[in-house]
C-alpha cells in the first residue's frame, strides 16, 4: 500500500465530509468504498469520525456545525490544502483577493487550519501539519486522487492559486478542450473546466475524486443506497471513467477509474 509520511505545500492533503446525517454518512461510504471506520469523542453527543483505508486515514466526516445549519450550507465535502504556514498563506490569500471566512485556529495538537474563499467564490481549507499531516494513504481504490475547481471564471481562479500555492495551471498540449491543468511542483494534481460546462445557477465549488476499480458498478451500487447520479458514468479519452454523485444527504463527489496503461 503506497502510505504517505507528508505532503508537500500546495498538495491536496485532507478531504472531509460535513454532512446531515453522520451514522447515515458512515453506513453508506463505509459501505461504497469499504473504509473502516474510527471515532473520536469531540465532546458531548459530538463524534469525529475517520474513514481509512488498511488501518491509514483517507477521509473524515462529522455533523455539520451549528454555524453552518444556520447558514444554510448544504452537506459537502471540504477540500485542504497544505501549507507550510496556515497564518501567512491565509494574509496571502487576503492580498491576492480572496476571503478568510475562519481565521487560522489550532486543532488541537494535530496541526492549524484555515478556512480560505478565492475571489471567484470556491471555498477551501488550507493546513498546517503538526501531528496530523491529514491523509495518510494514494494510488488505491477508496482514496483521493484528483480534484476539479468548477468556477465560472477560470482566469481570475487561475491568478490566484498560482499566486498562492505556486501551482501552474495550464492548458494540455494537444487538447482543444479548455481544461486547465493543476501541476504542484512535479504532480498534476487536478484542474479547472472550462466555464461553459459548468451548471451556472450553483456556486462556485472544488469537486472531490475517490479512486475506484470499476466507476459503473461503483455508480450503481451508489444509486442503490440512494445516491443521487448527476453525471452518468462516462469515458474521458486516454485518461480513464468517471461519474459524479451525491450521497444521500446531498454531498456532491466524483469517482474515477484510470485506464489501463499501456
Amino acid at each position: 500500500m503506497p502510505k504517505i509520511e507528508k505532503h508537500a505545500p500546495g498538495a491536496f492533503c485532507y478531504i472531509e465530509l460535513s454532512t446531515s446525517d453522520q451514522n447515515a454518512a458512515k453506513k453508506f461510504y463505509a459501505s461504497l468504498f469499504g473504509w473502516s471506520i474510527k471515532e473520536f469523542p469531540m465532546g458531548p453527543g459530538d463524534i469525529y469520525t475517520m474513514f481509512q483505508v488498511d488501518g491509514a486515514d483517507a477521509a473524515a466526516c462529522y455533523t455539520a456545525r451549528p454555524e453552518e445549519r444556520a447558514q444554510g450550507v448544504p452537506p459537502h465535502w471540504n477540500l485542504y490544502i497544505a501549507t507550510a504556514n496556515a497564518d501567512e498563506t491565509a494574509k496571502k490569500a487576503g492580498t491576492l483577493g480572496g476571503k478568510v471566512l475562519a481565521q487560522p485556529f489550532d486543532v488541537m495538537d494535530q496541526g492549524r487550519m484555515a478556512v480560505v474563499q478565492d475571489p471567484t467564490g470556491a471555498a477551501f481549507c488550507i493546513w498546517q501539519a503538526a501531528k496530523g499531516i491529514g491523509i495518510q494513504i494514494g494510488g488505491v481504490s477508496g482514496t483521493l486522487c484528483w480534484a476539479d475547481l468548477s468556477t465560472g471564471d477560470p482566469g481570475r481562479a487561475k491568478t490566484f492559486y498560482e499566486g498562492l500555492f505556486g501551482w501552474q495551471v495550464t492548458l494540455a498540449e494537444n487538447d482543444s478542450s479548455g481544461y486547465l491543468h493543476i501541476k504542484n511542483g512535479k504532480e498534476f494534481i487536478g484542474g479547472i473546466p472550462p466555464a461553459e460546462f459548468r451548471n451556472p445557477n450553483l456556486s462556485p465549488y472544488w469537486m472531490i475524486y475517490i479512486l475506484v476499480d470499476d466507476v459503473d458498478a461503483s455508480a450503481a451500487k451508489a444509486k442503490g443506497m440512494g445516491a443521487a447520479v448527476y453525471q452518468a458514468p462516462m469515458s474521458v479519452e486516454n485518461v480513464g471513467r468517471m461519474a459524479i454523485l451525491a450521497d444521500p444527504q446531498g454531498a456532491a463527489f466524483a469517482i474515477f477509474t484510470p485506464s489501463p496503461r499501456r
